[in-house]
């Protein structure tokens, strides 16, 4: 199905891993030109970018950290040299530690807040004069910030702040004609599953499946797909929205 997304140009933030990587190869398969950045993986880094070059489009993979408000205003400034404009711009570059409440210290609540909160308003603020009519803003957010988990206090903090930012975004800018909303993920399959030993890794695969309708967990291409949605003119008349891509977790 054509989308009307070919020759399109998106800013994917935290794009060589896991979803993002997911989200940014479906995007230029789908015809889009699509900036993206990571902060310290550069053997990913080239391998998506050898992947990107193989499918063809104007591609680049950059190095940047969202905690830092200069290297954001550098990243868009790449955008506006590069791509000219933005149609699209999906935050999912975040951080994640796993503290207890009554020892999360202020440096790690801060460095949390500054790449998951901090981050995606600035790159929102930055990408503004950048955005054409019609764009579409995403956030990445997590059916957490609902729930709430043990140990990530200030994860699911910046995840639940996201969804206040996007409301408030899309009444500000909707008559511009820009789109804003988030995407509540569940438990995605990634590399950082990959990572864990045999069998922590079978043991987490079994109890989140079993919390989902659907019996499993989600591939990055699964939300590549919302994204690809919420990207086209099918979706034309969501904004402010909370969407959630989780396979029916409870």
């Amino acid at each position: 199905m054509d989308l009307g997304l070919q020759g399109k140009h998106a800013l994917v933030t935290g794009g060589v891993r896991g979803v993002g990587r997911g989200v940014v190869l479906e995007l230029a398969n789908a015809g889009v030109d699509v900036v993206t950045c990571y902060r310290q993986d550069d053997a990913a880094g080239v391998s998506l970018a050898k992947e990107l070059a193989e499918i063809g489009g104007n591609h680049h993979v950059l190095r940047a950290d969202l905690g830092s408000a200069t290297e954001v205003a550098g990243l868009l400034d790449e955008c506006r040299t590069r791509l000219g404009n933005l149609d699209l711009v999906v935050n999912n570059a975040g951080t994640i530690s796993h503290v207890p409440y009554a020892e999360l210290s202020v440096d790690e609540w801060q460095r949390v807040i500054d790449v998951n909160l901090t981050g995606t308003h600035l790159v929102i603020q930055h990408a503004l004069p950048l955005l054409t009519a019609n764009a579409s803003v995403i956030s990445i957010g997590s059916k957490s910030s609902e729930v709430g988990i043990p140990l990530r206090a200030h994860y699911t903090a910046t995840k639940a702040a996201l969804r206040g930012l996007t409301r408030s975004l899309a009444k500000e800018h909707g008559k511009q004609g820009l789109r804003f909303n988030v995407l509540a993920l569940g438990v995605i399959e990634t590399e950082a599953l990959d990572d864990m030993p045999a069998e922590n890794r079978a043991k987490l695969i079994e109890m989140y499946s079993n919390k989902t309708a659907i019996g499993r967990l989600g591939k990055p291409a699964e939300v590549a797909g919302a994204v690809l949605w919420l990207a086209s003119d099918l979706s034309r008349y969501v904004t402010g929205a909370t969407i959630h891509v989780d396979g029916g977790i409870s």
